[in-house]
């Protein structure tokens, strides 16, 4: 399945009831990520039909996608996006990793474009969930040769990054890790009114089982280590060297002529006493 036909497939999918709660969780999400996240310029990276920046106020805010019917979206390549080294301030990944060609390249123009202390943030499903297991199951189910006529409950296409391979691949490109959610703890079902019914495994989940949400939320932030010397530079240190060594010899011709004369009435005094004597 082509890049475009995955999107279209994971924008059809978000329409569904469980498409929708987690779409509800995502946006919450987003919106907290973004909200404080200060600068001039932020780019939204994928899933166009969803308002990753809505909740923050930066000036200048461009949603780029791969699909080209994609309304009021910047097209490009997400592996060599058209914008210079260091400009950008801010970075949202909806899903976008997991349906990109070579997800690691992505990443690395991200890291590219950022400004030092930029923030990227990445949302994506999470395959040790009770929703990764029903995709996975029927995945081994349709390579058997049974239930191909079902439909899966997840979207077929792109590959599902864990979150934990996905915070070693950001500290890899010198990235901090700021924080890192999960959500969606409801059982993997179609029917709106059963996952309202189980919608109380929401806070339990999250108490109790918090790694196996069926997404995750992760924010990074780019560092630059930069070097600066530490002390005066060498001409400086040379020259306060020199200057030293004067006042040195300056001080000890002193402390000679100073304990000369100091000496002189010692030894007269001590002739007079010996002379009264």
């Amino acid at each position: 399945m082509s890049e475009q036909a995955s999107i279209i497939e994971l924008g059809s999918w978000l329409e569904t009831p469980p498409g929708q709660y987690l779409l509800g969780w995502e946006q919450h999400r987003l919106d907290l990520a973004v909200a404080n996240v200060f600068g001039f310029h932020a780019l939204q990276l994928g899933l166009p039909m969803v308002d990753a920046l809505r909740a923050n106020r930066m000036p200048y805010k461009w949603t780029a996608s791969a699909w080209p019917e994609a309304p009021g979206a910047l097209l490009c390549e997400f592996e060599a996006l058209p914008f210079a080294d260091q400009s950008i301030d801010l970075v949202v990944l909806p899903h976008t990793l997991e349906l990109a060609r070579d997800p690691h390249q992505c990443l690395r123009e991200v890291e590219r474009v950022l400004m030092p202390e930029g923030r990227v943030v990445v949302t994506g499903f999470n395959p040790a969930s009770l929703w990764g297991i029903r995709q996975r199951a029927g995945h081994v189910r349709r390579g058997a040769g049974l239930g191909r006529s079902k439909v899966p409950y997840l979207p077929r296409s792109g590959e599902f990054i864990g979150y934990w391979r996905l915070r070693d691949w950001l500290r890899l490109l010198g990235f901090e890790l700021a924080s890192g959610h999960f959500g969606c703890y409801r059982p993997p079902l179609h029917a709106e009114r059963w996952l309202q019914r189980f919608r109380w495994m929401d806070n339990v989940g999250e108490r109790w089982w918090p790694v196996l949400g069926a997404a995750y939320a992760l924010e990074g932030v780019k560092r630059v280590r930069g070097m600066r010397f530490v002390g005066l530079a060498p001409a400086e240190r040379r020259k306060t060297a020199a200057a030293a060594a004067v006042v040195n010899r300056v001080n000890k011709g002193v402390n000679k002529a100073g304990r000369a004369h100091a000496g002189v009435p010692q030894r007269e005094e001590a002739l007079s006493t010996g002379q009264e004597r």
